[in-house]
């Protein structure tokens, strides 16, 4: 049945595969290494380069055949395994008593290629190495390739007629994670979905928002372009330009011609590279020496950017950012590599062209013998585009690979040896199929104590190093980390990077332009284009009260309430808080004003104290005159709450204080305004209104009138009374310390008051302005009434439209203004004559003057 199927698949190869033993490009196109052992692993490894031509006949067969050219660094990936098989056939608690042999076989991308070296593998026919016989293929247990997705796809096809087991090293694809079209695939690498997000905050940390993309046409390179696209977009990131990789061969030879003109073409300095070995290949082949000069290289793990064609001496990719596979160093490994050479390995045709071709020995291997062919030298002595001695991250999960299909094997050989009483031929052996069930819950530690599952649903994912490429002053190539990406930690602290360990080269990373549009300086904002992509976009300066302290933000921010923009609105000053006080001119004017007029008011007072026998004293009732001086001197003094730094108490004092002063002394106006009435109705014969001619009624009034602003003033403090505030916004840098009036409604309401009262006196006086001048004091009540209430009905809409220290001071000025229209008005005619013309100021002048009034306003009856 084996061999039935084997000549069907052969039938169904083209022509130009199917060659004769005795072909001399057979050998050549697919040699294999060949290890005895109980049971033995196939590994597939994209070894060298070769083009194969048709076959042109016996007279000239070494004209069908292309000279191979060596992938040198993947060779480390053989030894990964040699290294492996050896470290297992050591230990004595894995598979005991079985010895594990191996198989190596070129392959390339080329399913032409891929498909035969898959065909020697099933079948074993063909020109073999020693120590190889096709009765021995039985022992195959197991299939370790797919460095790529392609070359997995082409292996997969055929080896899954037969249930191999097949395990992938190569990139994880999710294609691959199909059951129903790969049962028998499985794949060891990390899960790379968030790769995207690490090479983003790369971009966005050097401020490149104009990148160009390069990915491979397949499924694996849609959905990165489609991930990067996204996550740009939400960063507000543009792509300039995509370019996607063929993977077939004959469109991978036709895209060559124009694939580099277009990428030189753009105006994007940073471009990120996504792919594999095999398929980003041309890159390497079609690179022009200025590359070097303009681009930025961001490289992800699968392109090994290191290794390139012998011929190319000059390297485009130098100072490449490169995310890398982070995994741990396997113990032994570069001890291992070190003691490697041909004569160690005698019979390792792949390690004796390697040889030839990394250390340039003579062309026929069979020189490898002399001395001169360097046959004892160390791969250490190569450079890194030869060879790594660091374990690279396909040779890390290849090395896990064959650790993963030797734990299966064993715990079903240990399995069976329980169950067997009688140990017979063929109990033991093994089919391929036979390991699937194992596989799948495959777990264990390996050698560096990293944990190996290939249950893809436990599988974690990727770490990634951030690798710098630079070639030092000696020529030497090296690789440093100068960072990682590690997804699983918290946001911000997931990305690091070390700016000053990277290898520049001709451009620094830190000035480099990657933007479509000019950067915003700080002080300005960003805003979009209409129509264009988000990374489009202008510039303007923050509005007033915000600032933007760095380049290029979306968005400027208001300060915080204790500071102000500066001129340049790139950052924020601290304001100065400032109030009214009495150390600048304008405090200090209102207070020495305040104080002259409390000081006047008070000369006045001690002047009508000591008059107050005369006549001009006595009338329209001292007492009341005694009370509206000493409600003065307090309304006077009221402006000195408002002066200086406001307190708790004192802004609980300034507006009470000043309503009740201010009804005291405009309801002794109105009392005594009605005094002058009531006088004059009361000399009149007959008159019943000399009863309400006394001092007790005036003084009662006086009492009445100001006991509502008192009472107004208790459910003011009792409900919401004023407190101490701020004003950050009136003067741009100050923060202004003010009195806040707590309930506005209970703070007009006292105005009011106030004002009815006002008019009250106002309409009285003026109503009675002709009365005898003996008991007339209307007249002057008028004229401060007059001059009260245009003062306040002037404060209103000024004290409404001001601000800050201004509003303190409007307030003030109007207590000032109104107060001295009052004192000036009512008491500088009386203190005239008590201090100029005594001589008026007696009894008998008083007398004449009433007695020809009243003869002038009374009836003529009378």
């Amino acid at each position: 049945m084996f061999l039935l199927i084997n000549l069907l698949l052969l039938l169904s190869i083209p022509s130009s595969l199917v060659r004769k033993e005795n072909s001399p490009c057979f050998e050549q196109i697919n040699p294999r290494v060949h290890k005895d052992g109980d049971l033995v692993i196939g590994g597939f490894f994209p070894l060298y380069l070769m083009a194969v031509k048709s076959f042109t006949g016996a007279e000239q067969p070494h004209k069908a055949c292309n000279p191979h050219q060596w992938l040198h660094k993947n060779y480390q990936q053989v030894l990964a395994l040699m290294y492996a098989v050896e470290e297992i056939n050591r230990d004595p608690r894995l598979l005991p008593n079985t010895t594990l042999g191996f198989h190596i076989y070129n392959t390339y991308h080329s399913d032409s290629r891929t498909m035969e070296s898959s065909l020697r593998w099933l079948s074993g026919q063909g020109q073999t190495t020693p120590n190889f016989s096709c009765e021995k293929q039985d022992k195959a247990i197991a299939v370790i390739g797919g460095a790529t997705s392609a070359l997995s796809v082409q292996m997969g096809t055929l080896l899954e007629f037969y249930r191999f087991p097949q395990i992938s090293y190569g990139p994880f694809d999710s294609a691959l994670s199909d059951k129903a079209q790969f049962p028998s695939r499985y794949q060891l690498a990390h899960q790379d979905s968030s790769l995207h997000l690490g090479i983003v905050q790369l971009l966005l940390h050097f401020g490149w928002t104009w990148v160009g993309l390069i990915v491979t046409d397949d499924l694996r390179g849609e959905k990165f372009l489609w991930d990067m696209g996204e996550e740009m977009r939400r960063h507000k990131a543009c792509v300039a330009f995509t370019e996607k990789i063929p993977v077939s061969e004959r469109r991978h030879a036709e895209s060559q011609v124009d694939f580099m003109p277009r990428i030189m073409a753009s105006s994007a300095k940073v471009i990120v590279i996504h792919g594999d070995a095999d398929s980003l290949m041309i890159l390497r082949y079609s690179q022009p020496p200025i590359f070097v000069i303009w681009k930025i290289w961001i490289i992800t793990p699968h392109w090994d950017v290191t290794m390139r064609p012998y011929n190319l001496d000059e390297d485009a990719f130098h100072g490449a950012l490169i995310f890398s596979h982070q995994t741990s160093e396997i113990p032994g490994f570069k001890a291992f590599l070190r003691t490697v050479t041909p004569a160690k390995y005698p019979g390792d045709i792949f390690l004796k062209s390697f040889w030839v071709s990394a250390f340039e020995c003579p062309d026929e291997p069979q020189k490898l013998e002399l001395e001169d062919c360097s046959v004892n030298a160390s791969l250490e002595l190569l450079p890194l585009h030869h060879f790594d001695m660091t374990m690279s991250s396909q040779s890390y999960f290849l090395y896990n690979a064959v650790y993963t299909v030797v734990w299966a094997l064993h715990e079903i050989l240990q399995k069976r040896s329980e169950m067997g009483s009688v140990r017979d031929e063929g109990f033991l052996v093994l089919q391929p199929w036979q390991l699937h069930s194992s596989l799948r819950t495959i777990y264990f530690n390996n050698t560096s104590g990293d944990q190996v599952v290939l249950d893809e649903k436990k599988s974690s994912m990727a770490k990634y190093d951030i690798m710098n490429f630079g070639m030092l002053p000696n020529y030497d190539e090296v690789l440093v980390k100068v960072g990682q990406f590690i997804p699983q930690y918290l946001l911000g602290q997931d990305f690091t990077i070390c700016e000053k360990e990277i290898y520049q080269n001709w451009l620094d990373l830190k000035t480099l332009q990657a933007v479509c549009s000019k950067n915003c300086e700080s002080g300005f904002r960003k805003i979009a284009q209409e129509g264009e992509p988000v990374c489009y976009f202008d510039c303007i300066q923050c509005p007033e009260g915000e600032i933007s302290n760095q380049g290029d933000m979306d968005n400027c921010v208001k300060c915080p309430e204790d500071q102000y923009p500066n001129k340049e609105k790139d950052q924020c000053l601290s304001k100065v808080v400032t109030f009214l006080s009495v150390q600048e001119p304008l405090g200090w004017t209102l207070t020495c004003l305040t104080l002259s007029f409390s000081l006047l008011t008070v000369l006045i007072l001690i002047i009508f104290v000591k008059h107050q026998d005369t006549p001009i004293v006595k009338a329209n009732n001292r007492v009341l005159s005694y009370i509206l001086l000493i409600s003065l001197v307090f309304c006077f003094l009221c402006p000195l709450l408002f002066i200086g730094r406001p307190t708790t108490a004192t802004c609980l004092l300034q507006q009470t204080t000043f309503g009740i002063v201010f009804t005291v002394a405009v309801s002794t106006i109105l009392a005594k305004t009605i005094v002058v009435v009531l006088a004059f109705k009361a000399k009149i014969p007959g008159s019943r209104m000399r009863k309400w001619v006394q001092p007790k009624v005036s003084n009662t009034l006086v009492l009445l009138c100001s006991g509502i602003p008192v009472i107004l003033c208790g459910i003011w403090l009792g409900t919401s009374p004023p407190f101490l505030g701020t004003d950050t916004h009136s003067e741009p840098g100050h923060i202004i310390i003010e009195c806040k009036e707590g309930s506005v409604i209970a703070f007009y309401c006292v105005l009011g008051y106030m004002s009815i009262l006002a008019l009250g006196s106002f309409t009285v006086a003026f109503l009675d302005r002709n009365l005898p001048d003996t008991f007339n004091e209307a007249r002057f009540i008028t004229f401060s009434m007059l001059v009260f209430c245009s003062v306040w009905i002037s404060f209103l809409p000024t004290y409404q439209s001001s601000k800050g220290k201004a509003m303190v001071a409007v307030e003030v000025f109007a207590i000032l203004a109104s107060s001295a229209g009052l004192l000036g008005c009512i008491f500088s005619p009386k203190c005239y004559v008590i201090l100029l013309w005594p001589e008026r100021n007696t009894p008998k002048c008083f007398q004449n003057k009433a007695d020809s009034r009243t003869q002038n306003l009374l009836p003529k009856h009378v």
